[in-house]
């Protein structure tokens, strides 16, 4: 009898344990998606508690950036947002594309969104508006654009409700304020930005590299130490000011987008790369987690 009852112990055991694990699993990628709050929001519960109060501003003085595919639709950002300059690159031109001076294209398709960001940093930089919206192509979906920190994951929802003040105070403003995934603990430790990845993007720039054992530089150099953490929310949708962006002269984000160019990393992981790297390019230290409620109320509004 002890025997039968170690044996259903043993085996009861070996079918919760995965069951756990599971569970775990499921509530991490509920917390990613933030199925709560989308399926709050599609049953129309949580709308009237999300109202938008946007910071008034000058039509003209600010600009969505976003890369797409040629097939792409991205008609949303000019129905949507009326009052945004938009800068909409297509990253794999066919050849009349490709020819038409009046198309925005970048040089290649590699990095992901990255590439189009930085050519616009680079083509814009004596003409930059005071807001910069970095943004994906697609508006919304809760599969495709789960990463979208706005009701229904609407991307739209989340330009509109962005405080404008904040961001020129800020200069670098991610725009997920949920810090999952990218910001959890056990995610500081970047395997995307290796030391040797670092050293090669930042080598050459106005900010260069350096060890925490280096000799002391001129009081006058800027430096970015190589970090051994590295941290920010996910997914590459951030705004920037003017003036941050000026901080930095063209050149370095010629020299970051050649890197992107020659790097043998492929498309997704350089971009990848990139993604836990703007905000250290923008100003913000290597580990760049915001209180998710602070953030939701400075970014949003939402306080």
């Amino acid at each position: 009898m002890k025997w039968a009852l170690r044996v259903l112990l043993c085996s009861s055991l070996f079918l919760l344990f995965p069951l756990f694990l599971l569970k775990t699993y499921l509530e991490d990628l509920c917390d990613q998606y933030g199925a709560e709050s989308y399926l709050i929001d599609w049953l129309d519960l949580g709308w009237s508690r999300r109202e938008i109060r946007p910071f008034p501003t000058s039509p003209g003085d600010k600009v969505v950036v976003a890369a797409k595919l040629q097939e792409e639709h991205t008609e949303w950002i000019e129905e949507e947002l009326p009052d945004w300059e938009r800068a909409i690159y297509i990253v794999n031109p066919s050849r009349e594309i490709a020819a038409d001076d009046q198309q925005l294209k970048t040089p290649l398709n590699k990095g992901h969104e990255s590439m189009a960001y930085l050519t616009y940093l680079i083509e814009h930089y004596d003409r930059l508006p005071s807001t910069i919206v970095f943004l994906h192509a697609h508006r919304s979906g809760f599969l495709r654009a789960w990463h979208v920190d706005a009701p229904l994951h609407d991307n739209a929802w989340a330009v509109r409700a962005l405080q404008l003040g904040f961001v020129q105070q800020s200069g670098y403003v991610n725009l997920r304020c949920n810090p999952n995934p990218g910001c959890k603990k056990n995610q500081y430790r970047n395997d995307h930005v290796t030391h040797a990845i670092f050293t090669d993007i930042f080598e050459g720039t106005s900010t260069p590299p350096r060890n925490r054992t280096d000799v002391e530089l001129e009081s006058n150099q800027r430096f970015l130490y190589i970090p051994d953490q590295v941290a920010a929310a996910c997914c590459a949708q951030f705004t920037v000011s003017q003036q941050q962006v000026l901080e930095r002269p063209r050149e370095d984000y010629i020299k970051i987008r050649q890197w992107v160019i020659d790097t043998d990393l492929d498309d997704a992981h350089s971009g990848r790369v990139m993604e836990f790297l703007w905000h250290m390019i923008f100003g913000k230290e290597s580990v760049y987690c915001p209180d998710e409620e602070v953030c939701y109320c400075q970014v949003f509004g939402q306080c």
